[in-house]
């Protein structure tokens, strides 16, 4: 754009903020310039109109029936519509007039702005214009259906793909699938049989994540067509998914397909077709068969190992569920496997008892007897081949797979891996061996804690003092006068870990030494030795020391020991020339109780210093105190996205209406990370509050899966509020109240879901039938005799047919 065209583009644009201020009367104006050439323009004219809200309602519809020839002059009216603000449901009662309108185009982007505004008013609206004559505008009535929810409109839907014509057809599938009713299933499975539509309804059905949809769609996996059985499988897959999305397990799919596709055939079929399949669809196949749970799939799964780095993962994966009788080709797999076969393996070894030995009561590993345990120690052995593979990659994997097993017979494999020339191959074993234990590992660890490689000594010392053996001390003693700084800073901060008072003399005599770098690590132990009057005293002398870092580290200790004697000496530090020094400053008064703590806190909060002045918010959080809360509700509105985040994680403790509305406002932040983040705390809140926030967001917020992820953390008072929002709840709430309630796989909640429906003492409050018709839904899911006779009851007695009918189609499943 050249200099000129930029600056007629912002006269243009201070011109549309100047009509704006002018109010209703700059209307014509505004809608004289929705055809102007510059994009950025016209988003501020639409901006301005929606704004103007009530005012523009009349002529922007009127421009759509009297002005359409301009097709940019109609996108921009239609986006404008989309975002205006009025009250009283006035914007949809305006544009369901328009759907009345004799011109079909109108009617069209009638539809498309009720769609995209989201509100269930508009279903009636929309049903109806599902039938128009023409397909044009039915077609994006169903779509808008799509966009709004189409719970409510199933009936209506069901006829359309019975009886509709092939370009309404389509389109309906869809919303059918997404809508998550019941009654969506018959009706899609029909289509199975229907050429055109058959591939659309396979995949329609994967989107209901309902368990009558395995039937159906493991029909087709005897199909002779193979992208039948492809597509089937990708249904599969995405119908497991969307169970686990919707009721948080998947374990009633993968059921239903165990008992659907146990004839042997089935399997057979689905080997046949990997060959051809692209990757994705590889990938489900191999998922399918984990499912069904063959062992004849064992040998074909074992041959994928070595295909792409997915499906050989999806291919492991589905070996593990296939449980002992894959033991033998997972073993093979790993002593004659590539690199990235034994990749594959890997990760799945001692998860999920993979490999391991029988538990205990409290969950430890047990011997197996002479049979199995055989089996066991071939597992460990082949995992241990694993590590002289030429890839660090397998190296790592092989180490924590063995920690995984839990036979503290490993660490004599895993000890040399100390020396290997990855590092991160000698973090996997370090890690490892600090799982595995054993008497072994301290008299090895002693070994190497003399080895030649400081890499080595300095491992040794840490397993040591993770262990916190006495017999470590005079190794640790010894290990202060190493020439590798590393190893040096590896004893010092073990000492602390070590049961015998002699560590604590030796840690305090290097605190003294004239090398800052040794002073500094000493300061650092010290934080993690309590009860002893001369560490207090050593840490206040650190405060004054001349290095920075030394004065850094016993900040932090005296914080962490909560020192409180220390805030005047700490609070000094706040000017301090060093800027983590002056972070840490504020870390420690952080842990500390007294009044000149928090004014110290107070005030570094307004710090011009960034660094400073968060870590700051931080300490006023931890300190929990009422007169932080409205700094901390204040940076929850900065201008900057990292003080925001801060800021709300500091408030998240908070209990007042301030801050639950500052959580809510986070809710909706620009950023992906405060969104988040404050979603995530109100999932934790107690309080009926917390739970009605979440609620509200549901439509407002672009995070919907996550917030309905939220509503289904157990927290106190939760279970009420759900309840109780329940009697008024729509169509397309009532399902996300009723899947909040299931994820939470709470016993209060499942009890909650069995008095839901009417009986001879119906719940108070009382619930309408989108509510019924939900709960009915989700029973199954339940999987238990009270849920299948409250279903019963619901399918002969409910006062509402569509609650019966739909009770009935669960039953008959």
């Amino acid at each position: 754009m050249s200099d000129n065209r930029a600056e007629q583009e912002q006269i243009r644009l201070e011109r549309v903020d100047v009509l704006m201020a002018l109010g209703e009367s700059s209307v014509p104006a505004l809608l004289a310039m929705l055809t102007d050439p510059g994009w950025i323009v016209r988003r501020a004219v639409v901006a301005a109109l929606a704004t103007l809200g009530a005012p523009a309602l009349g002529p922007l519809c009127e421009l759509l029936r009297t002005q359409r020839d301009h097709e940019g002059r109609l996108a921009a009216a239609v986006d404008a519509l989309v975002a205006l603000v009025a009250p009283n449901g006035a914007v949809e009662a305006a544009v369901a007039a328009l759907a009345d309108d004799p011109n079909p185009a109108v009617a069209a982007d009638a539809a498309q702005i009720l769609g995209r505004r989201r509100n269930t008013s508009a279903i009636p609206v929309l049903v109806t214009l599902t039938t128009h004559a023409d397909d044009n505008v039915a077609v994006a009535a169903i779509e808008a259906l799509g966009r709004v929810g189409g719970r409510a409109a199933v009936e209506s839907l069901v006829r359309l793909v019975q009886n509709g014509s092939f370009f309404r057809v389509f389109p309906a599938i869809d919303v059918l699938g997404r809508s998550g009713d019941p009654r969506a299933i018959a009706p899609l499975a029909a289509l199975l049989g229907r050429r055109h539509f058959a591939l659309e309804a396979a995949r329609a059905l994967g989107m209901t994540g309902d368990r009558r949809a395995v039937a159906p769609l493991a029909g087709l996996l005897l199909q002779p067509t193979d992208s039948m059985v492809r597509v089937a499988a990708l249904a599969l897959v995405k119908l497991h998914e969307r169970s686990e999305q919707r009721f948080g397990t998947s374990a009633p799919i993968e059921e239903e397909l165990r008992k659907g596709a146990a004839d042997p055939a089935v399997v057979r079929r689905l080997v046949q077709v990997i060959p051809g399949a692209d990757e994705s669809e590889q990938v489900a196949l191999c998922r399918v068969l984990g499912d069904i749970g063959s062992d004849a799939a064992a040998p074909a799964l074992t041959q994928l190992l070595g295909a792409a780095p997915a499906v050989a993962t999806a291919a492991a994966q589905a070996l593990r569920k296939l449980g002992e009788h894959s033991e033998v080709q997972l073993i093979a797999g790993l002593i004659e496997g590539d690199s990235a076969r034994r990749l594959a393996i890997l990760p799945i070894i001692g998860m999920g008892g993979m490999g391991q030995g029988p538990k205990t009561g409290d969950g430890q590993v047990q011997a197996r007897g002479p049979g199995p345990g055989k089996g066991r120690q071939e597992m460990m052995a082949a995992v241990a081949t694993c590590l002289e593979d030429a890839e660090p990659a397998v190296r790592a994997a092989a180490c924590e797979a063995l920690g995984r097993l839990a036979n503290p017979a490993a660490v004599t494999s895993l000890f040399p891996k100390l020396r290997d020339a990855n590092p991160r191959v000698v973090q996997a074993a370090l890690g490892a061996i600090q799982a595995l234990g054993g008497p072994e590992t301290e008299r090895l660890a002693l070994i190497e804690g003399r080895a030649e490689s400081p890499i080595v000594r300095r491992a040794a010392l840490r397993i040591l003092a993770y262990f916190g053996w006495a017999s470590a001390l005079p190794l640790l003693v010894e290990a202060l006068r190493d020439p590798d700084p590393r190893v040096r800073e590896a004893a010092i901060q073990g000492l602390p870990f070590v049961e015998d008072p002699r560590a604590l003399d030796e840690l305090l005599e290097v605190a003294r030494a004239p090398n800052e770098r040794l002073r500094a690590s000493a300061m650092r132990a010290l934080g993690h030795c309590r009860g002893d009057v001369r560490v207090t005293a050593r840490l206040l002398k650190g405060l004054a020391d001349s290095d920075a870092w030394v004065r850094y580290y016993a900040c932090q200790s005296l914080g962490r020991l909560g020192v409180e004697t220390a805030a005047t000496s700490i609070a000094r530090l706040l000017v301090d020339p060093a800027g983590q020094v002056r972070v840490a400053a504020i870390e420690a008064l952080s842990h500390l109780r007294s009044e000149l703590a928090f004014d110290a806190l107070r005030q570094a909060a307004e710090s011009p210093d960034p660094d400073v002045m968060r870590a700051a918010l931080v300490g006023l959080g931890i300190s929990r105190r009422p007169e932080a809360e409205p700094l901390l509700v204040a940076a929850a509105r900065a201008p900057d996205a990292a003080t925001r985040l801060v800021a709300i994680s500091a408030v998240a403790d908070f209990e007042s209406p301030e801050a639950l509305d500052a959580l809510k406002q986070a809710a909706v932040d620009v950023d992906d990370s405060v969104r988040r983040a404050a979603i995530n705390f109100l999932a934790g809140r107690a309080g009926e509050e917390s739970t009605d926030a979440l609620v509200e967001l549901l439509p407002l917020s672009p995070e919907r899966e996550r917030i309905t992820a939220a509503l289904s953390v157990w927290t106190e008072g939760r279970i009420p509020a759900l309840i109780a929002l329940m009697a008024e709840a729509d169509d397309e709430l009532a399902p996300e109240l009723v899947a909040a309630l299931v994820r939470m796989q709470h016993p209060d909640a499942n009890a909650a879901l069995l008095r839901l429906l009417p009986t001879a003492r119906p719940p108070d409050p009382p619930l309408g039938p989108p509510a019924r018709k939900a709960v009915a839904a989700a029973l199954p899911i339940l999987s238990s005799p009270e849920a299948f006779t409250v279903l019963q009851r619901t399918a002969a007695e409910d006062p509402d047919p569509e609650v019966r009918r739909i009770a009935s189609l669960l039953l008959a499943q």
